[in-house]
C-alpha cells in the first residue's frame, strides 16, 4: 500500500498575455473543482469588462498596493508592464495543510519569485500557438489600444525565453487538449517518488506464509524456507 503526503501541491500557471491561461484553468477548475483552489491574485491595473472584483482579481489603486507591500500582505509582486500584481498570503498555506492543490495564475517575473521560496511547486508554461494567433487574440479583447498591443507583443519574445525556467509547457491550441494536458501533468505529480510518504506492506508474516504455502501457489521447497 502506498500512502501519499496529505499535504497540497502548490501549482505556478504563467503564460504571455493572450495564451489563455485564464481559460485553461477554468476549464480544469470544471473538472476537478474539489480538489483545486485557484489563489485570487491582486492587481492595480483596472478591471476590464465582465470581471469581478474577488473572482479574477482584487483591484487595488497603486497607492493602497504600496501600502500592502509594506505591511507584508503578499507572497510575492512585481510590477508589469506599468502596473502592480501580487499574490496575496492569505488562504494558501491553509488550503495546502488541508491538502488542496492551489493554482497561482501569474506573471512569468513573479512566478521566478515563487520558485526562490518553493521550489518544490509545480510549474508549468502555456504558450499560444504562434505569435500570429497571439495578436489576433490580443486585438479580439478590444480592451486594449494598439500602442499597448504592441508592447505586450514585444514583451512576449522575453517571456517565451522563460519558459527552460518551467518544468512543462503546454500549447493552448485547441482548449480541450490543452486542459487534457495540464490535467495530466496534475495526475502525474501526486505519482512522484517524493510525493510519497511511505511504501508499505500491511500483509502479516503469517499470511504471507499462508499465500505461499496455498495449494494454487507452487510452493516446492518454500515451506522450510519461510
Amino acid at each position: 500500500m502506498i500512502k501519499s503526503k496529505k499535504s497540497g501541491q502548490l501549482i505556478v500557471i504563467s503564460a504571455p498575455s493572450g495564451a489563455g491561461k485564464d481559460t485553461v484553468v477554468k476549464e480544469l477548475m470544471k473538472r476537478d473543482g474539489n480538489n483545486l483552489w485557484v489563489s485570487v491574485s491582486a492587481t492595480s491595473r483596472a478591471p476590464r469588462e465582465g470581471e469581478k472584483e474577488g473572482v479574477d482579481y482584487y483591484y487595488l489603486s497603486k497607492e493602497e498596493f504600496e501600502k500592502r507591500i509594506e505591511e507584508g500582505f503578499f507572497l510575492e509582486y512585481t510590477n508589469y508592464a506599468g502596473n502592480y500584481y501580487g499574490t496575496p498570503k492569505k488562504y494558501i498555506k491553509e488550503k495546502l495543510d488541508k491538502g488542496i492543490d492551489v493554482i497561482l495564475i501569474i506573471e512569468i517575473e513573479g512566478a521566478s519569485n515563487i520558485k526562490k521560496l518553493v521550489p518544490e511547486a509545480i510549474f508549468i508554461f502555456i504558450m499560444p500557438p504562434s505569435l500570429k494567433e497571439l495578436v489576433r487574440r490580443l486585438k479580439a479583447r478590444g480592451t486594449e489600444t494598439n500602442e499597448k498591443i504592441i508592447k505586450r507583443f514585444h514583451a512576449t519574445y522575453k517571456e517565451v525565453n522563460e519558459v527552460t525556467k518551467y518544468n512543462y509547457v503546454v500549447v493552448n491550441d485547441k482548449l480541450d487538449e490543452a486542459v487534457d494536458k495540464v490535467e495530466s501533468i496534475l495526475k502525474a505529480e501526486k505519482c512522484r517518488v517524493d510525493r510519497i510518504e511511505e511504501v508499505y506492506l500491511d500483509t502479516k508474516e503469517e499470511e504471507i506464509h499462508e499465500i505461499l504455502m496455498n495449494d494454487d501457489f507452487d510452493n516446492d521447497g518454500l515451506g522450510e524456507k519461510i
